[in-house]
């Protein structure tokens, strides 16, 4: 598997994980990704430990299943009165960008025992090791016109920047001089789909359009190039065995999604 899909473009769901997540109704289900001590928040979604009995997902809050439209808006907290529709509602995925939640830099022992505690770190550290190109050497390499230092934003991809969501472009970064003109390939992929925007119809009510940062270039082709190397590759892939074959469940045919694969195996 290349390096620069394993170490790099593959990371590219670190930027995308929420601080925490609903499971379903119990609202003792409202869990941080890593349990916060410090906040009175023993329990977290980490792992390495039995499911507790409440943890059923209800399936309907991370993907758009048929016939269970949810609700779109702020975290519950922020809707004064509560809402019960803002419990319920699609946990959508961060955007992909520069960014990633707090916790991500402060990773609890049971997860990395040896230091850094920042995920970020450890991705470019990482990286560094390996050897990996930068993303402009890579860009140049398939041909496509690299990023510009100024397009390289560190921060958030968000519509209406405030605060401290956007740290700003490469190029005005004085403690990020020496990656000028040599960003990391991991910091590449997630500015570069930062400038690759694409408009969505995303299944809420009320219905709504959103602006949100794709893949582009170079960490599209990296992710697809791999991914049909690996099902044309592997003898027993429905590419290699069955290569006419579609499914025949639910939503036949091109339209089939992962909502349908979920659906079926929910018995629905």
């Amino acid at each position: 598997m290349p390096v620069e899909f394993s170490v790099a473009a593959y990371r590219l769901g670190h930027s995308m994980i929420r601080p925490g997540y609903r499971l379903n109704d119990d609202d003792n289900t409202l869990l941080p990704i890593f349990p916060v001590p410090s906040q009175g928040l023993a329990n977290g979604l980490t792992g390495f430990q039995a499911m507790a009995k409440n943890r059923g997902i209800d399936w309907g809050r991370f993907i758009d299943l048929d016939g269970d439209t949810r609700a779109y808006g702020d975290d519950p907290g922020k809707v004064n009165p509560p809402n019960a529709d803002m419990k319920r509602r699609l946990q959508f995925a961060y955007r992909i960008d520069t960014s990633v939640v707090t916790p991500l830099s402060l990773l609890p022992s049971s997860v990395a025992s040896d230091p850094p505690p920042s995920l970020p770190q450890r991705n470019l550290l990482r990286g560094f090791e390996l050897g990996l190109p930068t993303g402009q050497r890579v860009a140049k390499a398939m041909q496509v016109t690299p990023l510009t230092d100024d397009q390289i934003i560190i921060g958030k991809a968000v519509d209406q920047p405030s605060g401290d969501d956007v740290v700003g472009k490469l190029s005005a970064l004085p403690q990020l001089a020496a990656f000028k003109g040599k960003c990391p390939l991991w910091t590449y992929i997630l500015a570069e789909a930062a400038n690759n925007r694409a408009t969505l119809n995303i299944p809420v009510t009320p219905a709504k359009k959103i602006s949100t940062p794709q893949l582009g270039p170079v960490g599209g082709r990296i992710l697809a190039e791999v991914f049909l190397g690996m099902l044309f590759g592997d003898n027993d892939s429905f590419l290699s065995a069955e290569p006419d074959w579609i499914p025949s469940i639910r939503n036949k045919g091109k339209q089939f999604a992962l909502r349908d694969i979920v659906a079926y195996a929910n018995g629905k």
